[in-house]
């Protein structure tokens, strides 16, 4: 296994934060925050750690992928994310974009600090997810669920953002539901080849749904009851 000294990834860090910066990609002091201090090196293969910094998706396990760092700062802009917010992710995936949303939501100094709740299907996913949230710091910010994210998680609903990091044929309707009024949910729809597009659906204060398209995007596809 190759170990990038410390020095080199941190440099990495700051070079890949100023490129997103530039490119429009970071927009706000919270989002460029959890970027600085939520260590990418420590949610992929170890044998990537060299390559935790590029901006392009990294594969994990299972054919899965975690993803590029700039559709990460997207996806955390375009949520609106804020202290406090109830997250619900769908994919944890290796834990990555939890931790930078749960560093948004509930940084260590809140008074009044948020959650994030992630669903994964696969079994080794979970636990790899489970062992790099604990790694990193990240365990007491973020609850890891083995199970059908396009169910969502009624009973810790209702949620004021969601994140669905896998494509689905259509909006589930269960997270829909979850959705509280006000809040902000993305999620790529399409077909199960890469490239969809990722919608944004907001829910208005008197529950009424507004749906907008972001852009093209590629993602593996949601698997489930929801999903392909």
């Amino acid at each position: 296994m190759i170990q990038m000294p410390h020095g080199s990834l941190s440099e990495a860090k700051e070079r890949l934060i100023e490129r997103l910066k530039n490119m429009g990609y970071i927009r706000s002091e919270a989002v460029e925050r959890a970027f600085r201090r939520v260590p990418r090196e420590e949610f992929v293969l170890p044998h990537m750690r060299s390559d935790a910094y590029r901006d392009t998706p990294l594969p994990i396990l299972k054919g899965q992928t975690i993803s590029a760092p700039h559709m990460c700062a997207i996806m955390c802009e375009d949520l609106r994310l804020k202290e406090g917010n109830q997250v619900l992710e769908v994919g944890a995936g290796s834990g990555y974009h939890a931790a930078l949303c749960a560093e948004i939501v509930a940084p260590a100094s809140s008074s009044t600090p948020g959650h994030v709740y992630t669903i994964e299907i696969i079994g080794d996913l979970v636990r790899f997810a489970r062992e790099n949230l604990e790694r990193a710091g990240y365990a007491d910010r973020v609850t890891l669920i083995r199970g059908d994210g396009g169910l969502g998680l009624p009973e810790h609903a209702p949620f004021d953002r969601i994140l669905v990091t896998a494509a689905a044929p259509a909006v589930p309707p269960p997270l829909v539901e979850q959705l509280a009024p006000g809040g902000v949910m993305l999620i790529p729809v399409g077909s199960r080849g890469f490239f969809q597009s990722l919608v944004i659906v907001e829910k208005t204060s008197d529950s009424k749904i507004r749906q907008r398209h972001w852009g093209g995007v590629a993602f593996v596809p949601l698997t489930g009851r929801f999903g392909h």
